[in-house]
């Protein structure tokens, strides 16, 4: 049968069900969130004269939780009025509303008998056929759905988000005994396509699969870090982005999600999983213990491992157990990887290393490659499964068995024997059998290593993908050191930047000229898009602080002229250009996307144009496009001087939207031309797609603009009054005046004494005068230098 998702009933509106709710929200569905009624009046509640009948009273439990939801940061939503997606009620009174939904999910505590009560009143509303599941994170699937209907049994499973459901990709599809795999096959797919997720259908066993190894891991580092007398700021550098895991690396992770929430599920696994082979690295210790007597929980009691006193942040001595200043951690080994861009590439220099972190890793990979292997098939019988949930679960770049694979199978082997610890036997079976590594890549697919045949089998549901690892040297038509062209087939080529950060620099615009170049005379259309962790984080402001320095402004006159016509080649080739920005698009890498012939963007794309944060305005056709956007929504008998000062506004204010759905708000991306997808997975081959559409409609390069109205004198006149009083209130510096000024001179194309139709060259030209003369500014390579070294921007 085909199912389709329009109403989606979640019962249960604590943190996790109201940010389901919202992601559900997030992707058009619409929502009723439920919760139980109020049992006694609040104090404001008795002086308004209300009583528990009241229907405010009684709503009142879910409308709160889902207004700290919507209040809280980062945001569950993708856009504020996504929220009206959302209605609410109680259990009592609007159970039966659950008729209409396609999908009820129960998000209540995590307690059997309170989901069995609530599985009994689902049971009497429901309408056949009705997806029912359960986000528990631990609570066996196979005793939740006992005593009920056998269409209820069919429809039901667990379906365990990860929290921020709206951030983290894991979404753990869990099997009752008698769940349909019609149920199954759809949850994966809609999981994928419609939620953005990673789909992995785990077993039913304690924690599933990322919170078992997760767990696991976090519960190791736990004893390890007394073991080895290790600091909390040690394992938190050694943890963290250098081998491919998050900022919050582990200590501030657990104070992040919350000690008590990691205790639970430990002693979860400590009790339920009695032949553990290290059962006992699931007692919490000592110091855990004295943490949760103090209420030392994290982030929600104001300390956990760190404490923050004023502007300081303090660490807990795992030793003493008070806190004292922060220690800056250090190694030898680290030093020797900083030259390596990818964590992948690192894993075997870090193994090596002689000190204290060599020892570290050694002893941490060989517990973790040990303790993977013996839970296969425990809780799952693919081995990919346990690599994608702690990608998608936990932020890694890398699973187990993909950081197994980078150090070599024999070699881990070798690093757990050292150890004292087990491997599972179809490792070596593995080996015998003549693979000798978990993955391979053929003809652009990932295979893996399937213990039963022991044979490589491809990876299921790549066919939706395109993943340019996988293609990036077989696929290669041209390179340079900062960027890569690949064929993706029927006739449309991609550029990937490779720079630092992805910047764009002089390598960057090489390779889109010569994209540009190739894809005009032998293909039919070119996506610019990469599947790193940001899409652009704008121009090398690096090069452009050492022309500046150095006083080379006819070298960077050009740099910036080049960059400009770069844009203009983009939006005027003749041939489709799609570009596919995601995470951070900041500067240049936002100025490509409004330059394009269509954006498909992933839905956490954070686009701004940012330049005013170094002291500049935006120099790569932004300040222009901007001025051009504000034009064509000129509508007659409008005051067309507020329209200008919105889009003004937006650049002067460095406005960065939190989704992609709000670049929609700011100008940046347009309705009706560009595209929002959920998975970024999916982005690259959905760009692909939209190119080859564009081409096989009989593509025509554009007409170059010569009708942009600027309002001259007038908008010139307002924007300076503006920022005067801005700056006499105190509201902005002297500096950052003046760069308000140039902008406002450039948008409103000069002192030209009335409005007049410009061409978009005109407009590049103020834009890229403006530009250069800020850059003579000691104030702005103040602010372009201490984002270099800081990372932050300088307000002088």
């Amino acid at each position: 049968m085909k199912r389709t998702i329009k109403k989606a009933a979640v019962i249960g509106s604590g943190v996790m069900g109201s940010a389901i709710a919202c992601h559900f929200a997030n992707i058009g569905v619409e929502v009723l969130l439920l919760d139980i009624p109020p049992r006694e009046l609040t104090e404001a509640e008795q002086k308004k004269g209300l009583t528990l009948e009241s229907k405010a009273v009684r709503n009142r439990i879910v409308n709160d939780h889902l207004a700290n939801s919507l209040k809280s940061k980062p945001s569950p939503i993708y856009h504020q009025k996504f929220a009206d997606r959302i209605k609410t009620g109680n259990t009592e009174d609007d159970m039966a509303k659950i008729a209409e939904a396609d999908w009820i999910i129960e998000v209540v505590v995590e307690r059997l008998d309170i989901k069995q009560k609530v599985f009994e009143q689902v049971e009497k509303y429901r309408k056949p056929g009705t997806l029912i599941t359960s986000n528990t994170s631990g609570i066996p699937i196979q005793f939740m759905s006992e005593g009920r209907s056998e269409d209820f049994q069919k429809h039901f499973c667990g379906t365990h988000f990860f929290n921020p459901p709206r951030y983290l990709k894991l979404f753990e599809i869990i099997p009752g005994p008698q769940t349909s795999q019609e149920v199954l096959d759809f949850l994966n797919n809609y999981g994928e396509q419609f939620l953005g997720k990673t789909s992995v259908v785990a077993k039913d066993t304690p924690a599933f699969i990322g919170n078992r190894i997760g767990i696991y891991g976090i519960m190791s580092l736990f004893h390890q870090v007394k073991e080895m007398g290790l600091t909390v700021e040690e394992v938190d550098k050694l943890t963290g982005p250098v081998i491919g895991r998050p900022k919050s690396a582990t200590f501030r992770t657990v104070d992040v999600v919350g000690l008590d929430t990691l205790v639970h599920v430990a002693n979860g696994i400590y009790e339920n999983c009695p032949n553990d082979e290290v059962h006992e690295l699931f007692k919490l210790p000592a110091f855990i213990d004295t943490m949760m007597n103090n209420k030392w929980l994290g982030s929600k009691t104001g300390q956990g491992f760190y404490k923050k006193v004023d502007k300081d942040i303090l660490t807990l001595d795992l030793d003493t157990l008070e806190y004292r200043a922060g220690k800056k951690a250090s190694f030898a080994t680290l030093e020797l990887t900083k030259t390596i861009e990818k964590p992948i590439d690192r894993f075997k220099v870090l193994i090596k290393g002689t000190d204290k972190a060599g020892e570290f890793y050694r002893k941490n990979f060989a517990g973790t490659f040990s303790y993977v292997s013996n839970r296969v098939p425990e809780i799952t019988d693919d081995l990919y499964k346990i690599d994608d949930a702690m990608k998608a679960g936990f932020g890694w770049e890398n699973g187990p068995f993909e950081i197994w694979d980078a150090v070599g199978v024999e070699k881990g082997l070798e690093l757990i024997q050292a150890e004292g610890l087990t491997v599972a036997p179809w490792v070596n079976e593995m080996l015998a059998s003549g693979n000798t590594s978990f993955y391979t890549i053929k003809d652009g697919a990932t295979y893996y290593y399937d213990i039963a045949s022991k044979s490589q089998k491809k990876v299921p549901g790549q066919d939706a993908f395109i993943i340019l690892n996988n293609i990036r040297e077989s696929k290669k038509i041209w390179s340079n050191s900062e960027s890569i062209i690949q064929d993706l087939g029927d006739g449309i080529i991609n550029l990937e930047f490779r720079s630092k950060m992805n910047t764009i620099g002089g390598g960057v615009l090489q390779g889109i000229n010569k994209a540009i170049d190739l894809a005009e005379k032998e293909y039919d259309g070119l996506v610019i898009g990469n599947q790193a962790a940001n899409f652009s984080v704008g121009a090398n402001i690096g090069m452009i602080f050492m022309m500046a320095v150095e006083q080379e402004y006819d070298e960077l006159n050009m740099a910036i002229k080049m960059f400009q016509d770069t844009m203009m080649r983009v939006r005027y080739s003749s041939i489709p250009v799609v570009v596919a920005p995601h995470g951070m698009t900041l500067g240049g890498g936002c100025e490509m996307s409004m330059h394009a012939d269509k954006v498909v963007a992933a839905a956490e794309t954070y686009i701004g144009l940012v330049e005013f944060g170094v002291g500049v305005i935006p120099g790569g056709g932004g300040s222009k496009e901007m001025a051009l956007r504000a034009s064509d929504l000129f509508r007659k008998n409008d005051v067309e001087l507020n329209t200008l000062q919105e889009h003004f506004l937006t650049v002067a204010m460095a406005k960065v939207s939190t989704s992609a759905y709000e670049a929609f708000d700011l100008g940046i991306l347009q309705k009706g031309k560009d595209i929002v997808v959920v998975n970024k997975d999916r982005q690259i081959a959905e760009a692909k797609k939209h190119a080859k559409l564009l081409a096989e409609a009989g593509y025509t390069a554009p007409i170059r603009r010569k009708d942009v109205k600027v309002l001259g004198k007038q908008a010139l006149g307002m924007f300076l009054v503006g920022t005067d009083s801005m700056e006499a209130g105190h509201y902005i510096s002297e500096h950052d005046k003046k760069i308000a000024n140039k902008l406002a001179y450039v948008m409103a194309g000069g002192d030209l004494s009335e409005p007049t139709l410009v061409t978009e060259q005109y407009l590049l030209d103020l834009e890229r005068e403006a530009f250069l003369s800020l850059c003579g500014e000691r104030k702005t390579l103040e602010r372009i230098q201490f984002m270099l070294t800081k990372g932050k921007p300088l307000r002088n």
